[in-house]
Order: C-alpha cells, then sequence, then structure tokens
C-alpha cells in the first residue's frame, strides 16, 4: 500500500545537504530566502521507491551494478500506457542526467565551433552545454502571442537552420519554462524541416509526465523518419522526484547515432550507474503509479491557485497559459521595472529565490519562474511575498 500520499504536511529539507534550501548564502542570496527555484518537489516520493533503496542499503554491499530486461521493460510499459510509444530495448543508454546527456550529444553530433539551435526562453543549461563544448548558440526565439502561450516561429527555425549552417537542434518538450504541450502539427512541422536539412533532433522530454492541457506526442513517435533522426531524452528525475538519484533513460533509434552518443560517454570515462538509482526508477515506474496520480492533482490544484492568485492580487503581474510542468512562468512587464530591479525587489524585499527570466535567454527578461510543487501552505506564503511594493 502507497503511504506517501500526504502532499500538505510541510518536510523540513533544511541541514540535508539540499541544493534547493542549504546553499541560499553561498550563491549569493539572503540566509532567509524562501526558495522556489530549483526544479524539484518538497514532497516526499512514492514509498515504493523508499522501500526499493532502503533495500538496497540494508543489503550493504555496493558494487559495480547494471539491469537486465525487465528494468527496460518497466520502462516501456510506462511510456507505452501514458504516451503511446514503445521504445525498443536496444535504444536505451542509460545517462546520470538530462543536462549530461545534452552535454554528450553536442559532442557527438558537432564539431567546436559549430553552431546548435534551440529555443529561448528554455532552461539554460541548454545553452551552457553548448557554449561550454565550444560550440556556438543560436536560438530561434518563441513568441508569446495574443492567447498569452507561446508559439514556434517556424519560418525563423528554417531561416536560422540554412543561414548558421546547422546540424543539432535541442527540442524542449514539454517546454520549460514556458510551459507548453506542443502539438502534432507543430512538432511533425517542425521535424519536416529538420528532416529537409540533415539536422539531429535531441528531445529533451523530462517533464513529459507534468501534462495538465492537451496530450504529450513523443517526438519518435510522429513518424519513421523522425525517428531516425531523434535522441529521446527521459528520466524519472521530475515525475517521481529523484533528481539526486542521477539517473536518466536516453533513447536513440538510429545506430549510427547510438553509437556516435555511446562513443562519447566512453570517452568521458562513463559506464555503469549506482545501484541506487537504478532500483529507485525501476519500483516508481513498476509501482508508483499511486503516487504519481494523487501528486499530479495535487499540483494541478496548486497551479490553479497560483493563477487564481495572481489574477485577484497581483495586478500588472500575468501567469502565462500553463499547459505542462510545475514550473510556472510569471510576466512582470506591466510593473515597467528594469530586470535588475525586479531581481532585487523579488530576492531582498520579498525575500524570495525564483528563477529570473533572464537566465533562460534575452526574451525572458522581464519573467520569472517559480516552482509550485510544494505544500499549499508553502506556495500560499511566497505569492503573498510577491505583491511587491511600487
Amino acid at each position: 500500500m502507497e503511504r506517501n500520499l500526504d502532499f500538505d504536511t510541510v518536510i523540513d529539507r533544511r541541514n540535508t545537504k539540499c541544493l534547493k534550501y542549504d546553499f541560499a548564502k553561498k550563491r549569493g542570496m539572503p540566509e532567509d530566502v524562501l526558495p522556489m527555484w530549483v526544479a524539484d518537489m518538497d514532497f516526499k516520493t512514492s514509498s515504493y521507491v523508499e522501500d526499493a533503496v532502503v533495500a538496497c542499503a540494508k543489503h550493504g554491499i555496493f558494487g559495480y551494478s547494471e539491469v537486465q530486461t525487465p528494468y527496460f521493460e518497466t520502462l516501456r510499459d510506462w511510456m507505452k500506457e501514458r504516451h503511446g510509444w514503445e521504445p525498443q530495448e536496444q535504444w536505451l543508454i542509460k545517462t546520470p542526467g538530462v543536462v549530461f546527456a545534452l552535454a554528450m550529444a553536442v559532442r557527438a553530433y558537432t564539431e567546436p565551433g559549430d553552431a546548435v539551435l534551440i529555443q529561448q526562453p528554455v532552461y539554460y543549461p541548454f545553452s551552457e552545454v553548448i557554449r561550454d563544448n565550444g560550440r556556438k548558440v543560436v536560438s530561434s526565439d518563441l513568441y508569446l502571442g495574443d492567447d498569452h502561450r507561446y508559439h514556434m516561429d517556424l519560418e525563423d527555425f528554417e531561416k536560422k537552420i540554412k543561414e548558421e549552417n546547422i546540424w543539432l537542434f535541442l527540442l524542449c518538450s514539454p517546454h520549460n519554462p514556458v510551459g507548453r504541450v506542443w502539438t502534432v502539427e507543430e512538432l511533425t512541422a517542425l521535424g519536416e524541416i529538420c528532416l529537409r536539412y540533415g539536422v539531429t533532433v535531441v528531445s529533451d522530454e523530462i517533464h513529459h509526465d507534468f501534462i495538465f492541457q492537451g496530450e504529450h506526442h513523443v517526438f519518435a513517435s510522429l513518424k519513421k523518419e523522425l525517428a531516425e533522426i531523434s535522441v529521446i531524452c527521459t528520466s524519472p528525475s521530475k515525475t517521481f522526484n529523484l533528481a539526486g538519484m542521477m539517473l536518466s533513460n536516453i533513447f536513440i533509434p538510429d545506430q549510427k547515432r547510438r553509437r556516435k552518443f555511446r562513443r562519447e560517454l566512453d570517452a568521458a570515462g562513463m559506464s555503469q550507474l549506482g545501484i541506487m538509482g537504478l532500483a529507485a526508477c525501476e519500483a516508481a515506474y513498476a509501482k508508483g503509479g499511486e503516487w504519481y496520480r494523487a501528486m499530479m492533482s495535487y499540483v494541478k490544484d496548486n497551479i490553479a491557485f497560483t493563477r487564481q492568485y495572481v489574477n485577484e492580487h497581483l495586478p500588472g503581474v500575468a501567469a502565462v497559459e500553463q499547459e505542462a510542468t510545475y514550473l510556472v512562468w510569471l510576466d512582470f512587464r506591466e510593473l515597467g521595472l528594469d530586470p535588475e530591479e525586479l531581481d532585487r525587489r523579488i530576492i531582498h524585499e520579498a525575500k524570495l529565490w525564483l528563477d529570473s527570466g533572464k537566465i533562460f535567454g534575452e526574451c525572458g527578461r522581464g519573467f520569472q519562474r517559480i516552482n509550485v510543487a510544494c505544500q499549499r501552505s508553502v506556495l500560499a506564503e511566497a505569492l503573498k511575498r510577491l505583491e511587491l511594493r511600487n
């Protein structure tokens, strides 16, 4: 029986080596700041995951570890049931995180000096793994429509591919931080452009289980030709709050691309992953369904609570339409504040630690990202603090 279904009780994470709560001062924040930034949840994971990790610990031997076919079958069944996609076992490569996989893809499919395409405002490690590996960041920026949803500019997207000689595109689907669930039509149109110019698509789908409007479509599931240019990045880390377990499952259908990716892993000295992460992942996908459904219901209500609070109490602030993820993208531009002044007021007056929009690209200036996967009482306190003085 699932035991961890209480999402209201606040769990003290301080003094647990917690990045979210224990490193404010080290990262230049006031010590009494309320952290609502990094994308992990303040909820205990499924009790089945807890039990699996405890069983590993009690065994007491932590040698080199690997998994066999039953591990893959739990991944396949989860993907098939929830996303209508049935990957094959030979496509699977495990890595210690999706960001690590993005870096390996940049090294595998481009050369130093090459340009890599992204769509800003987007998760900031996209830019970091490109620049830090000596490649050039090129963005086909998303635009905010009258419907208060972000959209792709496919004409600009194709133009950038041609002008910058692009061979690699990093897709964020669902999108972090703007919360879009891309439609079949959008993904297919984008994919056809990439096929036309021989562009490999690395699709970060780590938030694929957090869908509140629409339906998530695995990029590789759209058609065989798109599967052949795809690297699909997944992980239980967001879905089951397991980021510290350092485990992701990467699916690469095309053998040639898979070999190139594997070669970069070998060059980086990466082989087996830790037994705790492997055990946690298998238990989560095999037995964590009840916890996942209850957590999703709670987070959905938190998103609705956030939107209502913003509409009723925060004039000049707007919440972008939220279709996916537990990260709400807030638009502060109507306040007329310089982005640096906005940051100062939020950090030093409201005593809140959010992710400033500018780190997601220049087009993110004037926005802030807030993590609402926390107890309702904590969320209410954070939103109350956002009633900034003019």
